[in-house]
């Protein structure tokens, strides 16, 4: 597998993290690590959030540190604590002096004395980062100076002018993120992160990308030769600033298809160019002068709805047939808060404040209706709703 480094945190990752979010069991947790840590993953990723994620984790670490095995060899020899580098997290809204404490059971649920990178879980507003300033990265350094945690990080499913301030703060090591082919407004972060030597994280571009393990006919035909999934996990490790790509097996055998290009992190070759091309084309002929171009100059909306994102998942339905991937994320909208912000294209009152502002002189409350009517479905409970 091959590795980049994380940014100024100077560790070195493999291209591939291990997201443990999807573990059921204890069982089910330690069958995975052993064999992503055989295949040479070293990051291992998790959260208080994730349920028993960090217990779990810790059970399956546990016999492997005392054995002292070694990433990617059966060998004896000690080390793999060193090799392993283990990420948590803390939600933004901790007080200072609940900071510690909060270290200490992750650390005590791992079953390790230090966390390689305590990132603050979903700095989404500006309300996030104001808190995280004032109360949680004081409380942080001092847990750094103590040897609890070593870096400091943070992850975001926020708007990009949030994302660009919590970098422009200088004060953290990695930035975990959204950024995919098919969702690249995030792209200004990346140059940012880069030039600040931040490690870069990229979050569920499976999933959030598209739900690529599951892609429709059309996707398909428009990537072919290429699995769309492996394409877009090429289209990121094609990029040097990205550090590694978070995969999230549920079992052993998960980890299969998307390790198919773990030691193929070069340019893009010209086929694979090919079928970027293709889908680029295939937006601009299929939508035509209905395509959102996502310069995000529609917002601020007075309703509330975030535009850009309505269209996008339009631009998706229409030209990929991606609409599984739409109704998905379109039902989220009212239902998961600052993690996905903003109103159904159906709240529209043709008020007309957006049209002067687009420069593609779109017939915006024409597509919002019309998305609502292709992607409303039967919403799907979150991990943050109740059962």
């Amino acid at each position: 597998m091959r590795d980049r480094r994380f940014g100024k945190t100077q560790r070195q990752l493999s291209v591939f993290s291990l997201g443990t979010m999807r573990f059921a069991s204890a069982e089910a947790a330690r069958a995975v690590i052993e064999s992503a840590i055989a295949r040479g993953l070293n990051h291992i990723e998790t959260a208080p959030a994730y349920g028993a994620s960090e217990r779990y984790i810790g059970q399956a670490l546990r016999p492997l540190l005392s054995e002292g095995l070694s990433i990617d060899s059966g060998l004896r020899e000690s080390g793999l604590r060193h090799q392993l580098t283990l990420t948590s997290k803390l939600t933004p809204t901790l007080r200072g002096d609940q900071v510690e404490p909060a270290i200490r059971q992750s650390l005590a649920q791992l079953g390790v004395t230090y966390i390689d990178g305590l990132a603050i879980h979903g700095i989404n507003t500006d309300e996030h980062l104001r808190w995280a300033i004032a109360e949680m990265l004081p409380a942080l350094a001092v847990a750094r100076d103590k040897g609890l945690i070593r870096h400091i990080g943070f992850s975001t499913h926020g708007p990009l002018p949030v994302i660009e301030a919590a970098i422009a703060t200088e004060a953290f090591s990695f930035v975990n993120l959204h950024y995919n082919f098919f969702f690249q407004r995030n792209a200004p972060a990346i140059a940012q992160a880069h030039c600040q030597d931040m490690g870069i994280f990229i979050i569920s571009p499976a999933d959030k990308a598209g739900m690529l393990y599951s892609p429709p006919d059309r996707l398909k035909a428009l990537c072919t030769p290429y699995d769309p999934l492996l394409l877009n996990y090429r289209w990121l490790l094609s990029d040097p600033r990205i550090t590694t790509l978070s995969i999230g097996p549920a079992t052993a055998s998960e980890l299969d298809w998307p390790l198919q290009v773990a030691d193929d992190d070069g340019p893009l070759s010209e086929g694979e160019q090919q079928a970027i091309l293709r889908l680029e084309q295939a937006q601009l002929s299929v939508l035509g002068r209905d395509r959102c171009a996502q310069c995000h100059q529609c917002l601020p909306c007075p309703e509330t709805i975030n535009i850009p994102e309505v269209l996008r998942l339009r631009n998706l339905a229409v030209a990929y047939d991606m609409k599984a991937f739409g109704q998905y994320r379109y039902g989220m909208f009212e239902n998961a808060g600052h993690w996905f912000p903003g109103r159904r294209g159906d709240r529209c009152t043709d008020c007309g404040d957006c049209l002067p502002r687009c420069p593609e002189q779109l017939d915006i409350p024409t597509l919002l209706r019309d998305t609502h009517q292709r992607l409303r479905g039967k919403q799907r409970r979150r991990l943050w709703e109740e059962p």
